[in-house]
């Protein structure tokens, strides 16, 4: 892959919503001037399905910084905001993974947090965190539909999503949204 074959792929976005959250993204992943693929899952839930990621970058990559983060979130007893300064640390100071040219967004059911290589940890506003070639076009979506419509957070992620790949040629409709789940059913 020469350096003009860009790697360009994803839309994230999350949103918190009356005491729920949600995640989701495309599954464009484009090589160049091509579509590599079009159904890949950049979302996850992690600890107990009490958190969830989005990723942009590699596939390499996001397995590895899913694996630091899930380990922090062990070490830290699932409280997100303290795993997840944790994780911009160690990506920040590690040798190998300062390398890595990537995004994540992490949440939970009072925070979503926009997480980077540089040692970034921006907290969501709006109860809105969005990265990626269409993020800036999920983000506006998502927060015109909180602002005027009674949506859940799961539907405003998938109206955010359709409409960013409908918008950004780096973004499809083929998207995977995931949910934290209810109280009820992690008893």
């Amino acid at each position: 892959m020469t350096s003009m074959e860009r790697i360009r792929a994803t839309t994230v976005v999350a949103v918190l919503r009356d005491g729920r959250g949600a995640i989701g993204s495309d599954g464009q992943v484009t090589l160049g001037e091509t579509v590599a693929k079009h159904g890949a899952v950049k979302v996850r839930k992690l600890y107990h399905g009490k958190v969830l990621v989005g990723f942009a970058g590699g596939a390499a990559d996001a397995f590895t910084l899913w694996e630091k983060f899930e380990g922090h979130l062990e070490r830290y007893n699932g409280h997100l905001r303290r795993a997840t300064v944790e994780l911009a640390r160690e990506w920040r100071s590690d040798r190998i993974l300062r390398r890595l040219e990537a995004m994540m967004i992490v949440m939970d059911r009072e925070d979503a947090f926009i997480v980077s290589g540089n040692g970034d940890v921006i907290d969501s506003e709006h109860h809105i965190a969005a990265i990626g070639s269409g993020g800036a076009y999920a983000r506006a979506a998502a927060r015109a539909l909180i602002e005027n419509t009674g949506l859940s957070a799961r539907e405003i992620v998938d109206r955010a999503l359709r409409i960013a790949g409908e918008t950004c040629i780096y973004t499809n409709t083929h998207t995977t949204v995931l949910e934290l789940d209810d109280e009820e059913e992690e008893a």
